[in-house]
């Protein structure tokens, strides 16, 4: 699951932790270079020696910068943050994009709403927080089944924090 619950200084101030799942590791991704620059230049080793190679070499060599830009470029996009932190009885929620500066919402944890919303967001099963005359997405970039299961587990969160043996 590509979030988690931590607790950093004390029980009372857990941290949650979002992110993007990674289907191809870095140790794939070299992988993938390499048998893309292996399947690109085998055709290429009957033209050893003839003017031909100089010719399809450079796309072939294209065709790996190609690939290695685009993955690259993939790994930069998913470089998203996101920390829902507790902090005495404030809810505070950080969402760090790829590109861009930090945005942050901040609630009082007894007037937090958490919900699903099946229908009608950008993805399908959309969390969002209100609280402060402000509703906050949490966690788009998970996976439907990820979403339902964190939408499960902020309810559980909300629910121990404001009630009453609290």
């Amino acid at each position: 699951m590509p979030y988690r619950w931590t607790k950093p200084r004390s029980p009372d101030q857990p941290v949650l932790t979002l992110w993007p799942h990674r289907s191809l590791p870095r140790r794939g991704f070299a992988a993938m270079i390499l048998f893309a620059f292996i399947m690109g230049t085998l055709p290429l080793y009957g033209l050893l020696g003839s003017v031909a190679l100089w010719g399809i070499l450079p796309f072939t060599l294209i065709m790996v910068g190609g690939l290695w830009w685009g993955l690259e470029r993939s790994y930069k996009d998913g470089e998203i943050l996101e920390e829902l932190s507790l902090q005495g009885d404030i809810l505070h929620l950080r969402h760090v994009p790829a590109r861009g500066a930090a945005q942050e919402w901040a609630c009082n944890v007894y007037w937090v709403r958490v919900e699903l919303h099946a229908h009608g967001g950008p993805v399908a099963d959309y969390v969002t927080l209100s609280g402060n005359g402000r509703s906050v997405e949490i966690g788009s970039f998970l996976s439907e089944e990820e979403r339902k299961q964190l939408y499960a587990d902020l309810d559980d969160f909300l629910r121990d924090k404001v009630s009453p043996q609290h």
